[in-house]
């Protein structure tokens, strides 16, 4: 597909370099090793982010949207990974670095925020101490002004007792206090680049909300890029300026995020939209996308990859090497199936 699709690529690339470029991602390629053979989670991806833009990626569990995400910073193991394509920061190829240049990057121009911070937080340090680690590694701040940077941080990221929060370890701080504390260490050296991991999935709605509301607060503040992952399309409409929708390690539509909700194209696409509750269905069965997303082992490697879950769509309508096909203004859509999808049951 990398070579039917180079020219559309190109064209997408084009398109979205109007604003300036922060981050280009060209054929993004992450295969991992799995009883000695590789196989893509992330197969032939191309996107750009511009500077100051939230970029929101969007699928179910086990679409590749993590293993993308970790890409990005080469943060995979590389005993059982393999990457292939580029990925431009700056101009400067992430995959082509040296362990020292990777170094200098991460941290301090690319942070990243897991969805997870009870695992990602070392519960043998104090959250203080968590934060003044990159700004010891990436910054000439003596102790005293590490410790002042610090506590500031954790002020601007709403902690109601910064001073005590300084001194506690991970276990002591609830789910959203511990997420405010991870967002503090991403934002801690002033990255260019914030790559946040489902930072909502472990936290109730209410919470959720205000980590969403605090993300967007301070990307507007700071003017860093955001890359959000997600699978929660409601989120996406609230906090996101374009959007990728990824499915089987693929993308299969990529718009700004009012196009996206206002003329959804590819049949993926539409079906998330189409399962979302709605006040206008009380009462009514939810809606569900038949199937399941395939094992990485299992993934079509041919033809549209979310035929299986459209089977009252004929064969002819799914292209056989499948290309990108413009629908609008930076509005891509993979495979011509789009153009008779219905939902089943439908005329």
């Amino acid at each position: 597909m990398v070579q039917n699709n180079q020219k559309v690529n190109e064209q997408i690339n084009k398109e979205q370099q109007e604003t300036e470029v922060l981050l280009q991602i060209n054929n993004l390629k992450t295969s991992f090793r799995v009883e000695g053979n590789y196989y893509a989670a992330v197969d032939d991806v191309t996107f750009s982010v511009s500077k100051d833009e939230v970029f929101a990626i969007v699928g179910e569990s086990g679409c590749g949207k993590s293993a993308m995400a970790l890409s990005l910073a080469r943060l995979h193991n590389m005993n059982y990974t393999r990457l292939e394509g580029e990925v431009l920061f700056k101009g400067r190829d992430i995959l082509s670095m040296t362990p020292n240049e990777l170094a200098k990057v991460r941290g301090a121009e690319i942070s990243m925020i897991f969805q997870d911070p009870l695992t990602a937080l070392n519960p043998l340090h104090r959250i203080g101490a968590q934060i003044e680690e990159s700004l010891t590694y990436h910054t000439t701040l003596n102790a005293a002004e590490r410790k002042e940077r610090a506590i500031e941080l954790l002020t601007s990221v709403g902690m109601v007792n910064p001073q005590l929060t300084y001194s506690q370890f991970p276990h002591e701080l609830s789910g959203g206090m511990r997420q405010r504390a991870m967002i503090a260490i991403a934002l801690s050296c002033k990255p260019d680049l914030i790559i946040a991991d489902e930072p909502t999935t472990a936290l109730d709605v209410t919470i959720q909300a205000q980590i969403l509301d605090l993300l967007r607060h301070l990307q507007d503040e700071t003017q860093c890029s955001l890359i959000l992952i997600t699978h929660d399309l409601g989120v996406v409409a609230e906090i996101a300026d374009k959007v990728a929708v990824m499915y089987a390690g693929q993308i299969v539509e990529i718009a700004t995020v009012h196009e996206l909700f206002s003329n959804p194209q590819h049949p993926y696409t539409r079906s998330l939209l189409n399962s979302i509750p709605s006040a206008f269905n009380e009462g009514k069965r939810l809606k569900t996308i038949q199937g399941m997303v395939p094992t990485l082992q299992n993934i079509p490697r041919q033809g549209c990859r979310f035929a299986d879950r459209i089977p009252w769509i004929p064969n002819i309508a799914h292209e056989e090497d499948p290309k990108y096909h413009k629908i609008g203004e930076n509005h891509y859509v993979l495979c011509s199936c789009h153009k008779i999808f219905r939902f089943e049951g439908e005329n």
